[in-house]
């Protein structure tokens, strides 16, 4: 069974003849353990098709099944608890607190989920080890490079083990060492079984999936 499904979806904004539509018509099915690269211009409707498939922006038309799951007729709870439970999200701005350590940080998104606080500190000290930073549970993001920021980032997003990793544009403020690094931590995470939809700019990050969506004019062009 395909892990994500999205059957016509289409998003627009605006009224009669100020709308724009963001993506039109998009029918996609990607499998379970598929590492996706979407790619395309500024404004082509990438990262208004991770928000819907990220279950944080509700399509106009058309529907998004995640294993099994119809998203958008769940209601606003069930949908909040699916996205905690289903997926994990990485941004370019790396969204750390700046006042918490890396452990507290990568905590976040365990807050509201039922368990002792010694489990869910060991939770996170395993997704740090994941990814390289298990010295460096106490420093502050202040403390710590953009690549290490970037792979706390990571880590936040795999503390639950969702089987879905969201990611916009993971390298976009990073050198291209520090960039080929956390592409190739995204790819030991794929091959674990984690399936990754990744937004970038950059041919040679995309270069690390198995194939690329290309979206152009808010439609899906043939994949690579």
């Amino acid at each position: 069974m395909s892990h994500i499904i999205g059957q016509t979806l289409s998003k627009h904004y605006g009224r009669g003849e100020a709308t724009v539509m963001a993506i039109e018509d998009m029918d996609f099915q990607i499998e379970s353990g598929e590492f996706v690269a979407v790619m395309g211009e500024s404004g082509a409707g990438k990262s208004t098709l991770l928000s819907i498939m990220g279950a944080m922006n509700a399509p106009s038309s058309g529907s998004l099944m995640v294993e099994g799951i119809d998203v958008y007729d769940l209601d606003a709870e069930r949908r909040a608890d699916f996205r905690r439970e289903f997926l994990g999200f990485i941004f370019q701005s790396f969204h750390l607190i700046p006042y918490l350590d890396l452990e507290e940080n990568v905590m976040l998104p365990l807050a509201t989920i039922k368990a002792p606080r010694s489990r869910k500190r060991a939770m996170a000290r395993e997704a740090l080890a994941a990814v390289g930073l298990e010295d460096k549970l106490r420093r502050l993001p202040s403390q710590i490079s953009g690549g290490e920021k970037e792979r706390t980032a990571i880590a936040r997003a795999i503390v639950n083990r969702p089987p879905v990793i969201l990611a916009d544009e993971p390298t976009g403020n990073l050198d291209s060492k520090t960039s080929g690094e956390i592409m190739t931590l995204l790819q030991e995470l794929n091959a674990r079984g984690s399936t990754i939809v990744m937004v970038t700019h950059s041919r040679a990050c995309a270069g690390y999936a198995d194939r690329i969506m290309q979206v152009a004019d808010g439609r899906l062009a043939d994949a690579a």
